[in-house]
């Protein structure tokens, strides 16, 4: 029969046009908010939702895993005295395996001796060219590079981000990716109880 498949079509989108005020109604007499909550968009974005799923963006947006990974961002931790201690050391390996080469570090060099510094003078990556594949986390030896979750860079220039705009603490790693940290923080330990443990033998 002719028309068969659009009035099939139109009764799906007839019935979540009616779900969705049902499940509005539901959820507004258990006193909780289908929009613009946590829950509710976890909800939407589950299996067993009804009704309307999409989200309202900008207004609200998808919760990503910590998986997830967009454009990189470099880590600091803080010291006693509050001074940012970047973990980049300059060593270039990052820049080296992107395969668009969209990152470029300017490093520091001693003005008495000439000699690099362990520390970037600046470190620019071309977020426009990022092809967000992480391979600059993945290979940097000193964990000081890593995938950030915000997606939500668009501008109407350039996303050149330059030293300033890359640093986020420690703590913000922590929070996106709470299971990495976990992980990264215990091999670090280990690996320093090593070193002491060597070191003390070594002195004995």
């Amino acid at each position: 029969m002719y028309g068969k498949g659009i009035l099939k079509g139109l009764s799906v989108t007839r019935k979540r046009f009616w779900d969705t005020y049902t499940e509005d109604i539901s959820w507004m007499l258990r006193g909780k908010k289908r929009y613009n909550t946590e829950e509710g968009i976890r909800h939407r974005s589950s299996k067993d939702t009804k009704g309307i799923f999409t989200v309202q963006y900008p207004e609200e947006q998808l919760i990503v895993p910590e998986e997830f990974r967009y454009v990189p961002f470099l880590v600091y931790d803080e010291g006693a005295d509050g001074k940012k201690e970047v973990r980049c050391t300059s060593c270039g390996i990052c820049s080296k395996v992107c395969p668009p080469q969209c990152i470029w570090i300017v490093r520091t060099n001693d003005p008495a001796t000439g000699r690099p510094v362990p520390v970037p003078t600046n470190f620019y990556v071309d977020m426009d060219i990022c092809m967000n594949c992480g391979f600059c986390a993945e290979y940097c030896p000193f964990d000081a590079i890593k995938m950030d979750h915000d997606f939500d860079i668009a501008s109407y220039d350039r996303n050149v981000y330059n030293l300033d705009k890359l640093l986020k603490p420690a703590k913000y790693y922590a929070e996106i990716r709470p299971e990495n940290y976990t992980r990264e923080e215990e091999a670090r330990k280990a690996k320093e109880a090593a070193k002491a443990a060597k070191a003390e033998a070594a002195a004995a």
